[in-house]
């Protein structure tokens, strides 16, 4: 009989021709016939494949390999097949028979036939009682603890290996009562481990000392109670001397406040041996530096100190030194050195010597670290016998070693100022601070007072409307109103040239030499945005700088110029309201902020920049309108750049003439204007700037 007719056969004995059951189709074996998979029969009558005849339920006699039916319902083995209701189930392996009857549910599953406790019975408790391996697990009908029992107690007796775990007897320790403590002996290998009985150590008693002694290496930890063995190695055993207690000073060593002192070393070289700006170093190494603020307040005082008085140090160590030419990096050590020993009061002097004797090693002069160090023991030992220039006989040495200014210089200013000069030489900030002003088309100075109310800075105003003085800033570049364009960073003298200025909204200002552009966004902002400030300067990244700036403070009417001011453009002739010419200079107004401005310029370069200011003037004087302002301002104290070139200008240009400045600048100052105004520093306490405001009273 083919597949076919057995199926067709099964479906006129199931009656009605029922489809088959629609689950998972069952694969064949190799003798053709499908191979049960595990889906259950319905009842109905069998049938064994394999030439077998159907059996109805209940019979006695079954093919060889065929498992009866159970119940009036059964499943077939691998071979059989039975055609239940029209369905087919074949099963490839035995399985527990179901033993209940079936349930009426459309005839697709067999019901349960055991017993079930009633609804919400609940279930028997079990009795505590183990079976014997391999023995069914009984129901449990044990005692349960009652409700809130506490659990009892471990009784601390150890079962033998292997034994079973007894029972717990339910007993607890008392309430409030102590661990026992460890007694400090060691278990013999292999036995088990004994209680914990040592008493307690009362409170408030300080735990015993270290006595010194180390156990020999390799040896085991000893048991508490006692120390076996005697120092490891070689290492000397500890002494007992333990940390300080807090609140105790840490002990300083000779070498604290190295990484300080090599910042201020690597600004002294950079400044005396590639004719650097000490400013600019400074900022970039202690940027990112990792300092504390004490340290990095020490690297800027001892690397300005030591570049202010580099004169006087040099005539000091030049009278220790057996050879006075000697290597540039060494002298500089010693400078930094010599600096700590004769200016620094604070500074224990085995410091001095002995991190600059590592600085001397650290910058590959091993070789000469035992020079530096007699050099420097040599200058504490004879230092109060140093000899000094005599004041009447060589006044200008004197002054010159003094206040570490050239003799060149010292006869300059005395010949401008007199017997002021040596105010001038030797002014000192009371104490460094920085010079902030708002922004004007951000916020009015009612606002920004109110602002610096807010901060946390030593502060105080300024003497110029508007302005603050901060002091004790590590770094007010990186504020967060700084640079969101709140203020701007700029000396007092500078607000005054623009002052000077008096431009107004919608004019067109040129400012020559712009870099870096603290009085470009100035007159911008007093134009409120409006008008044109065209920002000149020679270099291109110094010209970056103004469109930083400009960004930065959201002003939109400045346009930065990569220009040589010296080259005349005609078409350019007449077209300004206002010029502002901040000319190159010697810078020797700031001396007091920038000490090595004093060693960079010479008397050749004096000459050169007084040539170059006076070009400018004769370039720029023809961009100014009729009834225009011409201001020329520098930052240097000498007249030959100042008084002198005006009055030089003047006589070349008949056309201008000397304005006067207007009542924006405090009259404290304005006091002192002649041929424009020169600011003293030790007389007006800003920098040493010089406005002069010109007017062109005809084509």
């Amino acid at each position: 009989m083919s597949d076919e007719e057995r199926r067709q056969d099964a479906k006129e004995n199931a009656g009605g021709g029922r489809k088959p059951y629609r689950g998972q189709k069952m694969p064949y074996r190799g003798n053709g016939n499908r191979v049960n998979d595990g889906k259950k029969a319905f009842g109905g009558e069998r049938s064994a494949f394999g030439g077998g005849k159907p059996q109805t339920r209940g019979a006695a006699g079954r093919p060889a390999g065929n498992r009866p039916a159970f119940g009036g319902t059964g499943r077939a083995q691998s071979g059989d097949r039975s055609a239940i209701r029209g369905e087919q189930l074949l099963f490839a392996e035995r399985k527990s028979p179901c033993s209940g009857e079936m349930r009426n549910n459309e005839g697709r599953n067999p019901a349960f036939r055991g017993n079930r406790r009633p609804d919400r019975a609940a279930k028997p408790s079990f009795d505590g009682s183990r079976r014997p391996d391999g023995a069914a697990r009984p129901s449990f009908g044990g005692n349960r603890r009652p409700e809130g029992a506490a659990k009892p107690s471990f009784d601390g007796n150890r079962r033998p290996e292997g034994a079973a775990k007894p029972s717990f007897d339910g007993s607890r320790r008392p309430e409030g009562a102590t661990r026992p403590s460890f007694d400090g002996s060691r278990r013999p290998e292999g036995a088990t481990r004994p209680s914990f009985d040592r008493s307690r150590r009362p409170d408030g008693v300080a735990r015993p000392s270290f006595d010194g002694n180390r156990r020999p290496d390799g040896a085991g930890k000893p048991s508490f109670g006692g120390r076996s063995g005697g120092p490891r190695g070689e290492r000397p055993a500890f002494r007992g001397q333990g940390r300080p207690v807090r609140g105790e000073e840490k002990p300083v060593t000779q070498t604290d406040g190295l990484p300080a002192r090599r910042i201020a070393l690597a600004v002294i070289r950079a400044v005396t041996e590639q004719d650097a700006y000490a400013s600019l170093v400074l900022d970039e190494k202690l940027r990112n530096c990792g300092l504390s603020v004490a340290d990095r307040r020490l690297a800027a005082r001892l690397a300005y100190d030591t570049i202010e008085h580099l004169l006087t140090l040099d005539h000091a160590l030049n009278q220790i030194m057996a050879k006075q030419d000697t290597d540039i990096k060494l002298r500089n050590v010693l400078r930094l050195g010599a600096c700590q020993l004769l200016l620094e009061d604070r500074i224990p002097e085995s410091a001095a010597t002995n991190t600059s004797v590592a600085l001397c090693k650290e910058i590959g002069m091993e070789g000469l670290a035992g020079v530096c160090n007699g050099i420097l023991r040599n200058l504490i030992r004879q230092k109060d016998e140093l000899s000094w220039p005599d004041p009447v006989q060589e006044p200008a040495a004197a002054m010159s070693i003094r206040h570490s200014v050239p003799v060149w210089l010292v006869e300059k200013l005395t010949a401008d100022y007199g017997d002021d000069a040596e105010r001038l030489m030797g002014y000192h900030v009371p104490e460094t601070y920085v010079t902030i002003r708002p922004n004007l088309t951000l916020t009015d100075e009612a606002a920004f007072a109110a602002l610096m109310g807010r901060k946390v800075w030593d502060k105080e105003p300024g003497l110029t409307p508007g302005s603050w003085r901060i002091r004790g800033m590590v770094d007010i570049g990186r504020d967060a109103d700084f640079l969101g364009g709140r203020f701007s960073i700029q000396g007092e003298g500078s607000m005054m040239a623009c002052m000077a200025a008096e431009v107004k909204p919608g004019m067109q200002v040129l400012d020559a030499c712009a870099a870096p552009g603290g009085k470009t966004c100035l007159m911008a902002e007093m134009m409120n945005g409006t008008g044109r400030v065209q920002a000149w300067e020679l270099h291109p990244h110094r010209t970056e700088l103004i469109a930083a700036q400009a960004k930065r403070l959201h002003l939109e009417n400045i346009r930065p110029m990569t220009r040589d001011a010296t080259r005349h453009r005609e078409e350019l002739d007449q077209t300004m309201d206002v010029v502002l010419l901040d000319a190159p200079c010697s810078g020797l107004g700031v001396m007091a902020d920038k000490p090595d401005v004093k060693y960079r310029v010479t008397e050749s370069s004096l000459a050169e920049l007084t040539q170059t200011q006076a070009a400018l003037l004769d370039a720029v004087a023809t961009y100014v309108k009729r009834g225009g302002r011409l201001v020329y301002s520098t930052c240097s104290m000498l007249k030959e750049e100042n008084v002198r070139q005006v009055e030089a200008f003047l006589v070349r240009h008949p056309e201008f003439e000397l304005a006067p400045l207007p009542e924006s600048i405090p009259e404290r100052f304005r006091q002192y204007a002649d041929v424009g105004l020169q600011l003293l520093p030790y007389r007006d306490q800003v920098e040493g700037f010089y406005i002069c405001p010109m007017r062109r009273k005809r084509v």
